[in-house]
């Protein structure tokens, strides 16, 4: 889960591939993975003194309306170009596609974007990254906006599952360089799904 991520680890290495130690807290089975990851020091993003205390991440309730199917638009042409991360290091991307799909009668599109560097990485050949803010960021969620992990899929439809939309790992620990969601990928509506901002206990 969160391919992505791996990349973000700045001189600590790269995240750890031990089994994760069982931790039941979630709704669902994205949920207690996420748990389980952040509360294992092996693969946790989070401080030492924040991972002792942490008891689960807060989510919005689980809800089908959230679960939406969208058309994928190809842009074969789109050239790799430079995107903005939170440190000087720059992260080679270009838009794979454009997601065009409906959430509560209203129209939306979203670009989806491929990693220069992973497509070279075995396993993560398909991998293609979704980033998004909405009206819940800076509020309900991360400030930073949200991500979401998908893979190429075989057709022009892809379904967009927001109730697994988490957090950058900088949104835990500024010791991660995290890629900063392009202003185009802003959803003027509430996303009331996946991961809230991380409140400290």
């Amino acid at each position: 889960m969160k391919y992505f991520l791996m990349l973000f680890v700045l001189v600590f290495g790269t995240v750890g591939c031990q089994d994760k130690k069982q931790y039941n807290l979630g709704e669902t089975e994205f949920q207690r993975e996420l748990n389980a990851e952040y509360k294992d020091a092996t693969t946790s993003p989070l401080k030492d003194e924040d991972r002792k205390t942490f008891e689960g991440l807060e989510f919005f309730k689980n809800d089908s309306t959230y679960v939406v199917t969208a058309t994928l638009e190809l842009t074969p042409d789109s050239e790799f170009v430079p995107m903005k991360t939170t440190t000087s290091r720059m992260s080679e991307k270009r838009v794979y596609g454009v997601l065009r799909f409906e959430l509560k009668g209203k129209s939306f599109k979203l670009n989806i974007y491929q990693d220069k560097d992973l497509m070279t990485r075995e396993g993560y050949e398909n991998y293609l990254f979704l980033p998004f803010f909405d009206e819940t960021s800076g509020e309900d969620s991360y400030g930073g906006g949200r991500y979401i992990d998908a893979r190429i899929p075989e057709g022009n439809t892809m379904v967009i599952d927001f109730n697994k939309a988490y957090n950058p790992y900088c949104a835990y620990n500024d010791t991660y360089s995290c890629p900063i969601v392009p202003r185009e990928n802003y959803l003027k509506t509430r996303i009331e799904a996946g991961v809230k901002v991380f409140k400290k206990h």
